[in-house]
């Protein structure tokens, strides 16, 4: 039976944005909202105002904390023993909704024995949280009945991601809490069209709509369609795919508007694999990192250089607009791909992205009632499956397209990786407000480098004490995976033991450091968030006093 985390697989959040001034509670985990997704933030704090009430599971202080009911300072990699302990209350006070599990869910019973376990006294012992606190969210989030969580890659980026993912799940069946407004869970994409992107295929085992690669009626569709033999195949990961590189087994990588030399865990592995293919094709709109790399830099145009649809979070599709011609050589990517695809035998046959998009529709119905025409005055949320369709603000309002769906019992194990004599500091990555993910736009602009420009590593001050470093000074970071040198920001936004390293600047990159061999079974995704590393004092420059 598929487990959680693929039934609520499309990363797509279950709710609306719009949604959230009305919620009662909001559990926010592992996600810097204020910073990473400053809109949807504003929204938190109407909700605030509205009487909402705010907990927060992160190990790291910000800007949503202080609207606050409750900060849990979760000790990195144990949210899915905090989440599980959450159950274990909600389950020992009586505060589930027995009549949505009966209707809508399988195993409750066997997955209940599974948090036995999970007491309030042993999950302090785990995640560092008291047990009183852990009681006390526990409480307010089990017995409200309008209670969204929405998270981000301080969930999944770890090698347990998809354990946390189901453990989420696991706690929004509980209580009800998803199929109804004011609910859900709300993953918060990182990028603009994400959901996009993925929503069109861009997953190595599914084709448009997550329609799996390896069900022959799928696959027929598809081939139909496309006049192909397809392959059943599910394809390899990004992380499988620069392991095949160092073996030989993968000779060449076509790479569109993705910087994997910063952005992979272990970037001096990820450069050395790209320099073992025999050709590398890099379509981006900047010479980035990896596009320096590459035999073939194909430039694309950005945003408002093409037309076309993003599709945001919330499964919003919106029209994108072009308002300027490409400059120099630079295309549109859909132009780059079908001029690609009739050179090498299979011509698509497609004149604009209004026809790709039908084509999309015909074949996964979620899309089918959304037309150019009908996203002239605003966007449309799929499922939308007719043209008369007013578009879907939450998910699984008749229950799931699966019938019923299982509880997954998420057994926990501490981290693979952590602290010894040798890295005594855990260092945790992310965003700022103002720089955007590896900088590849944002470090271009004067302003935003003026203000926020600088690389830096947020220490206690506690520990500057021990290693006799002040604000402002360099430190030497290293891992198991490598060194680089950063100066330091003396904080009590992280705590003593701990370190956090924003992801945006190539001088001082975070991935330098992080471990590409601990995967999680499921997604290969590295942990990215548990990081043991060693910090020692820089000598002073020359001319310093």
């Amino acid at each position: 039976m598929a487990s959680l985390a693929t039934i609520f697989g499309s990363g797509a959040m279950t709710n609306s944005i719009g949604e959230i001034p009305g919620n009662e509670v909001i559990l926010i985990i592992g996600s810097n909202t204020k910073e990473s997704h400053p809109v949807i933030a504003n929204m938190m704090v109407k909700a605030y105002r509205n009487g909402a009430k705010i907990i927060i599971v992160d190990p790291r202080d910000h800007g949503l904390r202080k609207f606050a009911f409750s900060w849990l300072r979760v000790r990195p990699g144990t949210d899915r023993a905090l989440l599980n302990g959450f159950a274990h209350v909600i389950v020992r006070e009586g505060l589930e909704d027995s009549r949505f599990i009966s209707r809508n869910t399988t195993g409750f019973e066997e997955w209940k024995e599974s948090l036995n376990e999970f007491t309030p006294e042993a999950v302090e012992r785990i995640t560092s949280i008291p047990k009183e606190d852990i009681v006390r969210a526990a409480r307010i989030y089990g017995a409200s009945r309008k209670a969204a969580i929405y998270y981000t890659m301080g969930v999944t980026q770890h090698s347990c991601g998809t354990a946390n993912v189901n453990a989420v799940a696991n706690l929004a069946l509980l209580t009800g809490n998803v199929g109804r407004v004011n609910t859900g869970i709300n993953p918060l994409r990182g990028q603009n069209n994400v959901q996009g992107a993925c929503d069109a295929g861009c997953l190595p085992n599914v084709f448009p709509g997550y329609q799996r690669v390896n069900i022959q009626a799928v696959r027929d569709k598809f081939e139909r369609a496309w006049g192909r033999t397809l392959s059943d195949r599910p394809g390899l990961t990004a992380t499988e795919m620069i392991s095949g590189a160092l073996k030989c087994k993968v000779r060449g990588l076509y790479i569109m508007g993705e910087n994997p030399v910063l952005g992979d865990a272990n970037v001096e592995h990820t450069r050395k694999a790209l320099r073992a293919l025999d050709l590398l094709v890099v379509q981006d709109i900047f010479m980035t990192e990896t596009a320096e790399l590459a035999d073939v830099v194909l430039p694309a145009a950005c945003f408002a250089e093409k037309d076309g649809t993003f599709t945001n979070t919330e499964r919003r599709v919106q029209r994108v607009r072009k308002a300027l011609q490409p400059p120099g050589e630079a295309r549109e990517d859909w132009r780059i791909l079908v001029d690609l695809s009739k050179r090498i035998g299979y011509h698509t046959g497609h004149e604009s992205p209004a026809e790709i998009f039908q084509e999309m529709g015909r074949l996964w119905p979620a899309l089918e009632g959304i037309r150019y025409s009908r996203l002239e005055s605003g966007g449309l949320q799929w499922p939308c499956p007719t043209t008369s369709h007013p578009g879907t603000e939450f998910l699984y309002k008749g229950g799931f397209p699966r019938g019923k769906v299982p509880f997954t019992a998420v057994p926990y194990a501490e981290p693979r990786v952590w602290t010894d004599e040798h890295f005594p500091f855990i260092m945790n990555t992310g965003r700022n407000l103002f720089q955007y993910h590896y900088g590849s736009m944002t470090r271009r602009s004067e302003p935003i480098e003026t203000h926020a420009g600088q690389a830096y590593m947020e220490l206690s001050p506690d520990d500057a004490v021990t290693l006799g470093v002040k604000d402002g000074e360099k430190v030497s970071v290293s891992s198991a995976r490598g060194s680089m040198e950063v100066r330091v920001r003396l904080t009590r936004r992280v705590r003593q033991g701990e370190v956090f390293v924003p992801l945006h600047y190539a001088e001082a990159a975070a991935n330098l450091l992080t471990d590409d061999r601990q995967l999680d079974e499921h997604s290969s995704t590295p942990g990215f968030k548990v990081t043991p590393v060693r910090i020692e004092p820089v000598s002073k420059e020359p001319n310093s006093q």
